[in-house]
C-alpha cells in the first residue's frame, strides 16, 4: 500500500509524481494500491492545489504521529503505513502476508460495500475509504511550478474515516461521482489503530464516466 503526500505548489513534487503514475500496471494487477493526497499547506507560495483538502493533511499528520516525526513534509512517500525516501525504488517483490480478508463490491451505481474479516490474533482495527482518478492535468499559472503542466494519476478526490472496530465487519461508502472521462478506483484500507500498518488494501477499478 501507498500514499504520497504531495502538492501542485511544490518543486519538488512532480517526479514523486511521475513515479506513482508508473504504478498503473502495478495497481492494474492487483499488486499495489495506490494513492496521492494533495496538500494545502503550500498554497500561499502563490498557487492554491485544487485538489487538496484539510482531511488529507489530517491524514499525513496522523501517519507522522504513527512514524514519530516532528513534521510533515512534501513529497512523503509512505509504503505500508512507514515513512519512505525511496520513491524512486521499485515494489517489493514478495507482498507481505495479509492480515484481513476483505470483500469489496458496487451495490448500485454509487454505492459500494464491503465485508471485513480480521485475521487471527488481530484485535481492534480501523479503516479508510478513498476515491482516486487518473489522468488529471493542471497548468500551473504562479507559485514555484509556474509554466508546468503537471499530470496526476490516483489522485484521492474523496477520504472517508470509516472508524475502529473489532471482529466482522460491514462498511458502505456513497462515492462522489467520477470526472467524466476519468478512471475512478474505490478503495478500502484496514490498518492496525496504534501503528497504522496496514493489514489489508483492497482496490475496485470502475471504467471511465462518460
Amino acid at each position: 500500500m501507498v500514499e504520497l503526500f504531495t502538492s501542485e505548489g511544490c518543486s519538488s513534487c512532480p517526479p514523486a509524481n511521475r513515479w506513482l503514475s508508473g504504478l498503473k500496471g502495478a495497481a492494474a494487477e492487483g499488486r499495489v494500491v495506490a494513492q496521492a493526497f494533495h496538500v494545502g499547506y503550500w498554497d500561499y507560495i502563490g498557487w492554491v492545489d485544487r485538489f487538496a483538502t484539510p482531511a488529507h493533511t489530517a491524514r499525513q499528520r496522523e501517519i507522522a504521529a504513527n512514524n514519530g516525526l516532528s513534521g510533515i513534509y512534501t513529497p512523503q512517500l509512505v509504503r505500508n503505513g512507514h515513512d519512505a525516501h525511496d520513491y524512486g525504488a521499485p515494489l517489493a517483490a514478495k507482498a507481505e502476508p495479509a492480515r484481513a480478508a476483505i470483500s469489496l463490491k458496487r451495490a448500485q451505481p454509487g454505492a459500494f460495500e464491503a465485508s471485513v474479516l480480521p485475521g487471527a490474533g488481530v484485535g481492534s482495527w480501523a479503516a479508510y475509504w478513498t476515491v482516486t482518478e487518473h489522468g488529471h492535468a493542471s497548468k500551473v499559472k504562479s507559485g514555484e511550478n509556474a509554466g508546468e503542466l503537471l499530470r496526476h494519476d490516483f489522485v484521492v478526490r474523496q477520504y472517508v474515516p470509516a472508524g475502529r472496530y473489532a471482529g466482522e465487519q460491514r462498511l458502505s461508502l456513497r462515492a462522489v461521482p467520477a470526472e467524466a472521462g476519468h478512471a475512478q478506483q474505490v478503495n478500502l484500507v484496514v490498518f492496525e489503530p496504534k501503528t497504522g500498518k496496514p493489514l489489508q488494501a483492497l482496490s475496485l477499478q470502475c471504467a471511465p464516466a462518460g
